[in-house]
Order: structure tokens, then sequence, then C-alpha cells
């Protein structure tokens, strides 16, 4: 089956919109937190899972504002957890005392309205693609796309790219890759969670891009893979590190992540991107969470710490069912080793008794 035709459950648009709440008992003890909206599917679910598993009595209230907002917010210390796709840099988690480690594992699509051709067949490569988000590639039928879809007959109609308008990790992880195959793009646009765009139209969270380039003809956009199979929209091939185009799917995640140096990654921020190999989905990468060094309410941080690690063993068949990838599990070993390194009052918060 067609990935992209897989869709989420429908009930979860409106969970996107706002805040997202697990309804637990009344006397369960909240985990706040907010920030990226890509994870928020399997975090609420994950949530319930966990809500229901009878081993916690906890609620968790995650709002999807933006991996930004999710910094932000963990940094002034309004929730227990921060979440963003974008990795903070070293020199930040030292200063606001944040540690930092990946949740979950991802991807970023391309998604294209193109009247009269199936956008699942459509061929780009990234150089491409950055000409296309520099406004040097306009057209549809532009002979340089022409030149690597000669099965398909593009019409003459402008291309309408679509941004994210907020700061945003998904667009980190896009620029990021762009800036690495666009040598145009590294020196107009460069990489960010929110970039001086020379061409498009901005909107808010995934699901105002994928509403954009539903709504208007010849869209281009880029976001998170479960909104794309969430929306029905067609996402295009990419070229990826081995000059192979490859359609978006699970296991083309898997090939790209099976790759990535968490040994040597600093912050624990392993790069997936532009991975040689048959199927390897050249735009992958890990979301990250991030919790304090010096929480104000200890217990707070540990029900954080407990809540993943429970996700983490439990959470596989609904990663798959919401099309995510788990971290291996070498690498949740590694997240744990990491916690381990909290220590308030002269006391390891983790691991904590009972886990």
């Amino acid at each position: 089956m067609n990935l992209l035709a897989r869709r989420l459950p429908a009930a979860l648009g409106p969970l996107l919109a706002a805040a997202i709440l697990t309804i637990t008992p009344a006397n369960a003890q909240n985990i706040t937190g907010a920030g990226a909206t890509f994870p928020a599917p399997i975090y609420s679910s994950w949530g319930e899972d966990y809500a229901k598993s009878g081993g916690e009595s906890a609620r968790l209230n995650y709002q999807a504002l933006g991996s930004g907002a999710g910094v932000t917010q963990i940094i002034n210390r309004t929730v227990d957890f921060g979440a963003s796709d974008s990795p903070v840099a070293l020199e930040r988690l030292e200063k606001e005392q944040l540690l930092q480690f990946p949740a979950v594992i991802g991807a970023v699509v391309v998604i294209v309205n193109v009247p009269g051709v199936d956008g699942t067949k459509l061929k780009l490569t990234g150089a491409l693609l950055g000409e296309i988000y520099v406004g040097r590639v306009r057209l549809w039928n532009d002979p340089k796309i022409v030149a690597i879809n000669p099965g398909l007959r593009l019409p003459q109609i402008p291309i309408s790219p679509a941004y994210r308008a907020d700061s945003s990790g998904t667009t980190s992880i896009f620029t990021k890759y762009l800036s690495s195959v666009s040598p145009i793009f590294k020196e107009r646009t460069g990489a960010g969670n929110a970039v001086a765009w020379r061409t498009g139209l901005g909107a808010p969270g995934n699901a105002g891009v994928a509403a954009a380039v539903k709504n208007i003809k010849g869209g281009i956009g880029y976001v998170e893979f479960a909104y794309a199979a969430e929306n029905g929209m067609q996402a295009l091939m990419l070229e990826n590190g081995s000059g192979k185009f490859v359609t978006p799917s699970v296991p083309g995640f898997l090939e790209a992540a099976a790759q990535a140096d968490w040994t040597n990654a600093k912050g624990m921020a392993a790069s997936m991107l532009n991975m040689p190999g048959e199927i390897a989905w050249p735009i992958t990468s890990a979301t990250y969470v991030l919790v304090p060094r010096n929480p104000k309410d200890p217990a707070t941080t540990q029900r954080v710490l407990k809540f993943f690690d429970w996700s983490f063993r439990n959470g596989a068949a609904t990663a798959d069912r919401l099309h995510y990838i788990m971290l291996p599990p070498e690498v949740q070993d590694r997240v744990r080793a990491q916690w381990s390194t909290l220590v308030v009052g002269g006391k390891p918060l983790w691991p904590v008794s009972g886990s």
C-alpha cells in the first residue's frame, strides 16, 4: 500500500490545532509540554496509552505551537519539557541549563499540486528545489524540470512555493537540507528555524502549508510525512545521496536513520540528511525533547523521563501506525545514559525507583 494513502485518524486533526490533552482520572498529575507540531500526534497517542497502562497515573498536556515556541517555553520554565524538530546548539543548552535528547524519527517531504500531473511520479533534485525556493525556476514546464521528467506532461503554470511563517524546526531541517545540496539556496537564503524567503507564501504550521498547497494550483511546500498522509497530499520523488530518485517511505527513512553517527553526535543531534542508499529518503531527521538540568520540581522532570522511557519500551506499534520510526535500542540506551547525568541536590533523577 502507498503509505501516503494511509490516513491518520481523523480525530487527530482538531487536536493538532490547539492543545493536545490526554484525559485521565481527576487525581492524575500533569505532564506539560509544548513545541514542535511534527511529534504531536505520536506524543498524544503515547500519552493516551501511558495513562491506560495502569503503571502510572499521569495526564499529558501537549501544545503543538511550533519548535521555536517550545524552546522558548522550556527556557522560561513554563512547561515540563520543550519539543523541537531542530536540535538546540550546545552553547545554548549550556547557557540555559537544558538537557536535549532525541525522542522519535520522522521525515520532511515535498508536497505538490500540479494540475493533470500525478505528483507522486514527479521528480526533483535538491539543487532544482533550491532554485525553486529562491525564485530562479518559476514554471512547472521549465526545461530543467522537464529534462528529469520525460514521461510527464508538465503544464505551463507558475510554481507557487509555500513555507512555514512561524519559527519552525521543520523549516530548519528543510533549509539545512537545501543548503547542503543547493549552493544558490545556501548563499541567498541559508538555514534556520526562520529565514528570509526569497519567494512564496508563508503559512502557520504544517497544516497551514498543507492547506496552502492543496488550495493553490501549481503549489509546492514542505511538511512532515505524517501531515502529508493525514491530508492525502501528493509527495514527489527526490534525488538522494546516491543519485537515486526515491519515494518517501518508512523503509526509506529507516535506511537513512541507520547511517546516523550517534557516537560522535554533539547534543545527540545526529544528521540523517542526504544519506546514500537505494531507497534512503534525503530529508530524514529526529525530533528532540528538552528538559531542565536545574528543575524547580525534580519529581516533575522524573515524570517526564518515566513517560518517555515507557514510550520507548511500549510505543513501537503506535509509531508504526502513525508513520514514525522508533529510535534504535542502542540509541535509547544512550538517551537513558544522558538522563543519568541529571543530578539535583546530589541525587540523580534517573533511574527512578520502580522504573
